[in-house]
């Protein structure tokens, strides 16, 4: 077993930097269905670039890598506990490698390890069973989707669905509110993983284990099979489209699975992925501990490149291109309206939540007046003069700075919010007052996004660890779409209420 932790360190490195060949084809799939010329077709075509590029830069193909997640069967007699030992450090290899981001924070304290390792993290299973050879399965499912995850507790009252009950129909209203409830924030469009029954634990466990299933594999079972058909026939009529944009492509993929449950308890569990859909698995020679097969195809047995389709009329007769210098005027923003593109170049600064809520009650490091803010925590790394280098930079989900946004821009003075998934009402309000706007840039695309970076001008704040810093960047060609104003106008308001309204058209009972 010489060559097993050098194994896993392959599969982790795989896994974070190129996708397998059946997500692959699930999203050129999405592409081909989505109408030409719209936001989600332009952001599709933005993610097959990323993908292509993280393969091509052997990078992180979004940010945040998550909490990494092995599922590892061995056979009778194998030592777990010098298996998980080079687990722990492959994981602590790459992520000083800049293939995992520093993602394993104290709960308590928020102190960073900075190296993936820590109480919980990684998480390691290890199961028995009667092959020969080990199988190490690995999921990099980030914080953003992870977020998206809801389990219910039947029976339930639904909004837009009304009662949801013990049977059939009620887990098929519970799964379609899931994919309601997720929006954009989740980095539509996404697949998920159903967990019915169990209890709270093993229910989402159930969920998870669904992810690890290949996206064009049948569900044995005839009754789960119907479920799948029917969710993925009707999650895309919702309308919410990739990033929350509106659309035709929701969902990229459903698997459910089932267990046994105590009487008193009904769990319908749903554990939602992305579209960065980073799972990969490798078999492994017990002898040597040499990977011997990889368990989904290899992501170039697809190809994502596609011609561009003739834009269509009634989205690009609307949008606007606007390029903007930093420092912005508030004369400048107040021009802007929701579904103009947005090209920033000039200096930008990073920050997430630790950020956010240090700015409430402090000074800024740096003059944010006429800033723009990123919510991004990026991977980041030293070249060989000591330089930092932006590796992998895509924006986190920034409906969890809704308590912070507003006070922030009205005290400094910023002018562009960007991040992923939309915020919410008082964030609006403060848009409107103090004249500036949201950005949503497309969810998952670290590498699209890092070569705008051109130069780290410095950091602060880096004892909140390197994701939660706030880093100086100059920018040059950042693109971006404008989904709220200063106007009081927002796309994802509008998208809500849509899918809302759409949602009610499932109510009635499908399975007898």
């Amino acid at each position: 077993m010489n060559r097993f932790q050098e194994s896993i360190y392959k599969l982790i490195v795989e896994t974070s930097t190129n996708l397998p060949g059946d997500v692959r084809q699930a999203i050129q799939a999405a592409r081909e269905r989505e109408d030409a010329g719209t936001r989600s077709a332009l952001s599709l075509s933005t993610i097959a670039d990323n993908i292509q590029m993280a393969e091509c830069n052997v990078s992180p193909i979004c940010q945040d890598t998550g909490m990494p997640t092995f599922i590892v069967h061995t056979p009778v007699g194998a030592n777990q506990i010098l298996m998980r030992k080079q687990i722990i450090e492959a994981v602590a290899q790459a992520t000083k490698d800049s293939k995992l981001r520093t993602n394993s924070v104290d709960s308590l304290t928020g102190a960073n390890s900075g190296d993936n390792v820590g109480p919980g993290t990684p998480v390691i299973h290890f199961e028995q069973w009667e092959r020969d050879e080990i199988e190490a399965k690995l999921i990099l499912k980030g914080g953003g989707c992870e977020n998206k995850n809801i389990q219910y507790s039947l029976p339930t009252e639904l909004e837009g669905l009304g009662k949801a009950g013990r049977d059939l129909d009620g887990i098929r209203k519970c799964i379609m509110h899931a994919v309601y409830q997720a929006q954009g924030q989740g980095c539509s469009a996404g697949f998920i993983g159903v967990g019915i029954g169990g209890d709270r634990t093993t229910g989402y466990e159930l969920a998870k284990h669904q992810l690890f299933r290949r996206a064009d594999d049948v569900n044995p079972n005839e009754e789960l099979r119907k479920l799948e058909d029917y969710v993925m026939d009707n999650a895309n009529k919702l309308g919410i489209g990739t990033m929350g944009f509106g659309g035709q492509v929701t969902l990229l993929g459903c698997k459910v699975g089932v267990m046994n449950r105590l009487p008193a308890s009904f769990f319908v569990s749903v554990a939602y992925n992305c579209w960065a859909f980073r799972r990969q698995g490798v078999l492994i020679n017990p002898e040597n501990g040499e990977i011997t097969e990889w368990v989904y195809p290899k992501g170039e047995l697809v190809d994502m490149k596609k011609d561009e389709p003739a834009a269509a009329a009634s989205e690009t007769a609307e949008r606007r291109e606007v390029v903007l210098q930093t420092p912005i005027s508030e004369e400048q923003i107040r021009q802007l309206r929701v579904g103009d593109v947005v090209i920033i170049n000039g200096l930008m600064h990073t920050g997430r939540d630790a950020l956010h809520k240090y700015l409430m009650d402090h000074e800024s490091p740096v003059d944010l007046n006429g800033a723009a803010i990123y919510h991004c925590g990026p991977v980041m790394a030293k070249d060989a003069d000591g330089s930092w280098v932006v590796k992998a930079a895509g924006p986190t989900t920034s409906i969890r700075e809704e308590p912070y946004q507003g006070e922030i821009i009205k005290k400094f003075g910023i002018r562009a919010v960007i991040g992923k998934g939309g915020m919410g009402p008082k964030t609006l309000k403060a848009l409107q007052e103090h004249g500036a706007v949201y950005l949503n840039a497309i969810g998952g695309a670290a590498q699209y996004y890092a070569q705008c970076f051109k130069k780290v001008e410095g950091v602060d704040k880096m004892e909140f660890g390197i994701p939660e810093a706030m880093w100086h960047l100059q920018t040059e060609g950042f693109a971006a779409i404008v989904t709220m104003d200063s106007h009081g106008n927002s796309l994802h308001a509008e998208v809500e209420q849509s899918s809302l309204d759409k949602l009610s058209q499932f109510k009635d009972p499908v399975f007898a």
